[in-house]
Protein backbone atom coordinates (compact mmCIF):
# COMPACT_ATOMS: atom_id res chain seq x y z
CA UNK A 1 0.00 0.00 0.00
CA UNK A 2 1.67 3.49 -1.02
CA UNK A 3 1.50 6.35 1.63
CA UNK A 4 1.12 10.06 1.32
CA UNK A 5 0.67 13.00 3.62
CA UNK A 6 -1.56 15.60 2.20
CA UNK A 7 -1.20 19.31 3.64
CA UNK A 8 -4.29 21.44 2.87
CA UNK A 9 -6.22 18.47 3.41
CA UNK A 10 -9.31 20.08 4.49
CA UNK A 11 -9.46 22.73 1.65
CA UNK A 12 -11.25 22.38 -1.33
CA UNK A 13 -8.42 20.74 -3.62
CA UNK A 14 -7.55 18.41 -0.67
CA UNK A 15 -10.85 16.93 0.27
CA UNK A 16 -11.27 15.82 -3.53
CA UNK A 17 -7.52 14.44 -3.45
CA UNK A 18 -9.00 12.72 -0.93
CA UNK A 19 -11.58 11.00 -1.46
CA UNK A 20 -9.32 9.76 -4.88
CA UNK A 21 -6.40 8.34 -2.66
CA UNK A 22 -8.93 6.43 -0.36
CA UNK A 23 -10.52 5.20 -3.33
CA UNK A 24 -7.13 4.14 -4.38
CA UNK A 25 -6.53 2.31 -1.57
CA UNK A 26 -3.41 4.71 -0.26
CA UNK A 27 -2.50 5.31 3.67
CA UNK A 28 -2.73 8.71 3.83
CA UNK A 29 -1.46 10.96 6.36
CA UNK A 30 -3.83 14.05 6.46
CA UNK A 31 -3.02 17.73 8.20
CA UNK A 32 -6.04 19.32 9.69
CA UNK A 33 -5.46 22.35 12.25
CA UNK A 34 -8.73 20.86 14.09
CA UNK A 35 -8.41 17.13 15.07
CA UNK A 36 -10.73 14.65 12.99
CA UNK A 37 -11.85 10.86 13.39
CA UNK A 38 -10.00 8.58 11.40
CA UNK A 39 -11.92 7.78 8.48
CA UNK A 40 -10.99 4.17 5.70
CA UNK A 41 -7.32 4.71 5.37
CA UNK A 42 -6.98 7.96 6.36
CA UNK A 43 -5.16 9.09 9.14
CA UNK A 44 -5.67 12.82 10.46
CA UNK A 45 -2.68 14.73 12.18
CA UNK A 46 -3.88 17.86 14.06
CA UNK A 47 -1.52 20.98 13.69
CA UNK A 48 -0.38 23.17 11.55
CA UNK A 49 3.08 23.54 10.15
CA UNK A 50 5.07 24.84 12.45
CA UNK A 51 4.16 21.77 15.03
CA UNK A 52 2.06 18.57 13.72
CA UNK A 53 1.69 15.73 15.83
CA UNK A 54 2.23 11.83 14.80
CA UNK A 55 4.20 12.78 11.09
CA UNK A 56 5.52 9.62 9.57
CA UNK A 57 9.15 9.53 8.79
CA UNK A 58 8.99 8.52 5.51
CA UNK A 59 6.12 8.08 2.92
CA UNK A 60 5.72 7.47 -1.18
CA UNK A 61 4.56 11.14 -2.07
CA UNK A 62 3.74 14.72 -0.22
CA UNK A 63 1.17 16.47 -1.51
CA UNK A 64 0.71 20.14 -0.69
CA UNK A 65 -2.70 21.60 -1.99
CA UNK A 66 -2.87 24.94 0.85
CA UNK A 67 -0.49 27.54 0.54
CA UNK A 68 2.96 26.91 -0.75
CA UNK A 69 4.87 29.56 1.17
CA UNK A 70 3.98 27.80 4.15
CA UNK A 71 4.86 24.56 2.89
CA UNK A 72 8.04 25.30 1.19
CA UNK A 73 8.88 26.66 4.70
CA UNK A 74 8.26 23.15 6.25
CA UNK A 75 9.54 21.18 3.47
CA UNK A 76 13.19 22.90 3.65
CA UNK A 77 13.59 21.49 7.01
CA UNK A 78 13.51 17.86 5.79
CA UNK A 79 11.48 16.56 8.43
CA UNK A 80 9.61 13.97 6.76
CA UNK A 81 11.74 12.18 3.41
CA UNK A 82 9.48 11.32 0.22
CA UNK A 83 10.94 10.78 -3.42
CA UNK A 84 8.16 12.43 -4.94
CA UNK A 85 6.20 16.09 -3.94
CA UNK A 86 3.68 17.47 -5.63
CA UNK A 87 2.32 20.88 -4.70
CA UNK A 88 -0.27 23.84 -6.08
CA UNK A 89 0.74 27.33 -6.70
CA UNK A 90 -1.35 29.73 -8.48
CA UNK A 91 -1.34 31.17 -11.88
CA UNK A 92 -1.14 34.08 -10.00
CA UNK A 93 2.20 34.21 -10.26
CA UNK A 94 1.48 35.23 -13.85
CA UNK A 95 -1.43 37.48 -13.80
CA UNK A 96 -0.77 39.46 -10.76
CA UNK A 97 2.99 39.84 -11.21
CA UNK A 98 2.58 43.68 -12.96
CA UNK A 99 -0.21 44.63 -10.18
CA UNK A 100 -0.43 48.37 -8.59
CA UNK A 101 -1.57 46.73 -5.16
CA UNK A 102 1.41 46.05 -3.51
CA UNK A 103 -0.12 42.73 -1.52
CA UNK A 104 -0.97 41.38 -4.61
CA UNK A 105 3.21 41.82 -5.56
CA UNK A 106 3.84 40.19 -2.31
CA UNK A 107 1.90 37.33 -3.19
CA UNK A 108 3.53 36.94 -6.23
CA UNK A 109 6.89 37.46 -4.78
CA UNK A 110 6.07 35.26 -2.18
CA UNK A 111 5.08 31.89 -4.77
CA UNK A 112 7.91 32.85 -6.70
CA UNK A 113 10.06 32.18 -3.42
CA UNK A 114 8.18 29.23 -2.51
CA UNK A 115 8.30 27.33 -5.78
CA UNK A 116 12.26 28.05 -6.20
CA UNK A 117 12.70 26.67 -2.52
CA UNK A 118 10.24 23.63 -3.03
CA UNK A 119 12.59 23.12 -6.34
CA UNK A 120 15.95 23.26 -4.95
CA UNK A 121 15.11 21.84 -1.39
CA UNK A 122 13.36 18.38 -3.93
CA UNK A 123 16.99 18.55 -5.62
CA UNK A 124 19.56 18.35 -3.03
CA UNK A 125 17.15 15.54 -1.11
CA UNK A 126 17.28 13.23 -4.54
CA UNK A 127 13.26 13.33 -4.97
CA UNK A 128 11.45 14.45 -7.93
CA UNK A 129 9.04 17.71 -7.82
CA UNK A 130 6.19 19.04 -9.40
CA UNK A 131 4.33 22.33 -9.26
CA UNK A 132 0.62 22.65 -10.34
CA UNK A 133 -0.20 26.16 -11.09
CA UNK A 134 -4.40 26.46 -11.09
CA UNK A 135 -6.52 28.82 -13.02
CA UNK A 136 -9.48 30.24 -11.45
CA UNK A 137 -10.66 27.34 -9.52
CA UNK A 138 -14.57 26.10 -8.78
CA UNK A 139 -16.63 23.19 -7.87
CA UNK A 140 -16.70 22.45 -3.43
CA UNK A 141 -18.20 25.82 -3.41
CA UNK A 142 -15.90 27.77 -1.14
CA UNK A 143 -13.78 29.61 -3.68
CA UNK A 144 -13.20 33.08 -3.28
CA UNK A 145 -14.36 33.70 -6.58
CA UNK A 146 -17.98 32.10 -7.93
CA UNK A 147 -19.05 30.67 -4.85
CA UNK A 148 -18.64 34.07 -3.40
CA UNK A 149 -20.43 35.81 -6.44
CA UNK A 150 -23.07 33.27 -5.82
CA UNK A 151 -23.57 34.21 -2.06
CA UNK A 152 -23.77 37.66 -2.41
CA UNK A 153 -26.42 37.70 -5.38
CA UNK A 154 -28.29 35.44 -3.19
CA UNK A 155 -28.19 37.89 -0.44
CA UNK A 156 -28.99 40.97 -2.70
CA UNK A 157 -31.17 39.35 -5.30
CA UNK A 158 -29.09 40.58 -7.95
CA UNK A 159 -25.40 40.98 -9.09
CA UNK A 160 -23.63 43.72 -10.77
CA UNK A 161 -20.79 43.85 -12.94
CA UNK A 162 -18.55 46.77 -15.73
CA UNK A 163 -19.68 46.69 -19.11
CA UNK A 164 -16.75 45.55 -20.85
CA UNK A 165 -15.72 42.84 -18.33
CA UNK A 166 -14.90 40.64 -21.46
CA UNK A 167 -11.54 38.99 -20.23
CA UNK A 168 -11.19 35.51 -21.24
CA UNK A 169 -11.06 32.89 -18.09
CA UNK A 170 -11.05 29.09 -17.74
CA UNK A 171 -12.01 28.11 -14.45
CA UNK A 172 -10.85 24.46 -13.48
CA UNK A 173 -13.27 21.94 -11.38
CA UNK A 174 -11.34 21.04 -7.71
CA UNK A 175 -12.17 16.92 -9.11
CA UNK A 176 -10.08 17.71 -11.96
CA UNK A 177 -7.04 19.40 -10.34
CA UNK A 178 -7.34 16.19 -8.15
CA UNK A 179 -7.02 13.91 -11.03
CA UNK A 180 -3.83 16.08 -12.33
CA UNK A 181 -2.46 15.80 -8.69
CA UNK A 182 -2.31 11.97 -9.08
CA UNK A 183 -1.63 11.89 -12.47
CA UNK A 184 1.58 13.39 -12.31
CA UNK A 185 3.12 11.03 -9.66
CA UNK A 186 3.67 8.21 -11.97
CA UNK A 187 4.77 10.59 -14.98
CA UNK A 188 8.27 11.10 -15.12
CA UNK A 189 8.23 13.52 -17.97
CA UNK A 190 6.70 16.01 -15.15
CA UNK A 191 9.84 15.86 -12.09
CA UNK A 192 11.68 19.03 -11.75
CA UNK A 193 8.40 21.10 -13.87
CA UNK A 194 6.10 23.49 -12.99
CA UNK A 195 2.18 23.41 -15.24
CA UNK A 196 -0.27 25.76 -15.58
CA UNK A 197 -3.70 24.32 -14.85
CA UNK A 198 -6.88 25.92 -17.08
CA UNK A 199 -10.07 24.55 -17.26
CA UNK A 200 -11.49 22.79 -20.71
CA UNK A 201 -13.15 25.85 -21.18
CA UNK A 202 -12.70 29.75 -22.27
CA UNK A 203 -15.31 32.02 -21.85
CA UNK A 204 -15.83 35.36 -21.27
CA UNK A 205 -15.51 36.73 -17.47
CA UNK A 206 -19.91 37.92 -18.03
CA UNK A 207 -20.51 34.77 -19.04
CA UNK A 208 -18.60 32.77 -16.59
CA UNK A 209 -20.95 35.21 -14.03
CA UNK A 210 -23.74 34.67 -15.37
CA UNK A 211 -23.40 31.01 -16.17
CA UNK A 212 -23.13 30.93 -12.49
CA UNK A 213 -26.21 32.77 -11.34
CA UNK A 214 -28.07 31.07 -14.02
CA UNK A 215 -27.42 28.07 -11.74
CA UNK A 216 -28.88 29.05 -8.96
CA UNK A 217 -32.36 28.47 -7.37
CA UNK A 218 -34.43 30.86 -8.40
CA UNK A 219 -31.79 32.34 -10.77
CA UNK A 220 -30.39 35.62 -10.17
CA UNK A 221 -30.10 38.61 -12.35
CA UNK A 222 -26.49 40.11 -14.21
CA UNK A 223 -26.70 43.86 -14.29
CA UNK A 224 -24.19 45.51 -16.27
CA UNK A 225 -23.38 48.98 -15.58
CA UNK A 226 -20.62 51.75 -17.00
CA UNK A 227 -17.79 52.08 -15.86
CA UNK A 228 -18.13 55.14 -13.64
CA UNK A 229 -21.67 53.95 -12.46
CA UNK A 230 -20.10 50.53 -11.14
CA UNK A 231 -17.20 52.33 -9.51
CA UNK A 232 -19.58 54.41 -7.52
CA UNK A 233 -21.60 51.11 -6.30
CA UNK A 234 -18.28 49.20 -5.49
CA UNK A 235 -16.94 52.77 -3.44
CA UNK A 236 -20.45 52.82 -1.51
CA UNK A 237 -20.71 48.58 -1.02
CA UNK A 238 -16.95 48.77 0.59
CA UNK A 239 -18.04 51.51 3.08
CA UNK A 240 -21.00 49.43 4.03
CA UNK A 241 -18.58 46.21 4.66
CA UNK A 242 -19.17 44.59 1.39
CA UNK A 243 -16.66 43.83 -1.69
CA UNK A 244 -13.63 44.98 0.43
CA UNK A 245 -11.74 41.96 -1.45
CA UNK A 246 -12.46 43.53 -4.75
CA UNK A 247 -9.77 45.65 -5.45
CA UNK A 248 -9.29 48.12 -8.60
CA UNK A 249 -6.83 45.97 -10.01
CA UNK A 250 -9.29 42.84 -9.85
CA UNK A 251 -12.02 45.19 -11.35
CA UNK A 252 -9.34 46.26 -14.39
CA UNK A 253 -8.18 42.44 -14.55
CA UNK A 254 -12.18 41.84 -15.54
CA UNK A 255 -11.22 42.88 -19.09
CA UNK A 256 -7.85 41.12 -19.40
CA UNK A 257 -7.71 38.04 -20.97
CA UNK A 258 -6.24 35.23 -18.39
CA UNK A 259 -5.61 32.45 -20.67
CA UNK A 260 -3.30 29.79 -20.07
CA UNK A 261 -1.86 26.48 -22.35
CA UNK A 262 -3.00 23.26 -21.21
CA UNK A 263 -1.10 21.74 -23.58
CA UNK A 264 2.37 20.61 -21.53
CA UNK A 265 -0.05 19.16 -19.31
CA UNK A 266 -1.73 17.30 -22.11
CA UNK A 267 1.26 16.14 -23.05
CA UNK A 268 3.42 15.07 -20.16
CA UNK A 269 0.56 13.37 -17.70
CA UNK A 270 -2.79 13.31 -20.09
CA UNK A 271 -4.47 16.36 -18.50
CA UNK A 272 -8.50 16.45 -19.73
CA UNK A 273 -10.52 19.12 -17.69
CA UNK A 274 -14.05 19.17 -18.05
CA UNK A 275 -15.96 22.47 -19.66
CA UNK A 276 -17.48 24.91 -17.50
CA UNK A 277 -20.54 23.12 -15.94
CA UNK A 278 -21.57 24.51 -12.85
CA UNK A 279 -24.10 23.12 -9.99
CA UNK A 280 -24.95 23.43 -6.86
CA UNK A 281 -22.50 21.81 -4.74
CA UNK A 282 -20.11 24.10 -7.05
CA UNK A 283 -21.95 27.13 -5.91
CA UNK A 284 -22.46 26.41 -2.51
CA UNK A 285 -26.26 25.60 -2.33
Amino acid sequence: MRTALVFGASGQIGEALLARLDAGQWQVFAVSRAPRPPSSNVQWLPGEFAAIDGLPDRVDVIFSTGPLDGFARWYVQGRVAAPRVVAFGSTSLDTKKASGDAHERDVVARLQAAERAVFETASAHGAAATLLRPTLVYGAGRDQTLARIAAMARRVGFFVLPRGAEGKRQPVHVDDLAMAALAVVEASATHGHAYSLPGGETLAYSDMVARTLASLNPPVKLWTLPMPVFRAVLSLSRLAGMMRGLTDDAVARMRDDLVFDAAPARRDFGYAPRKFIVDKRAVGS
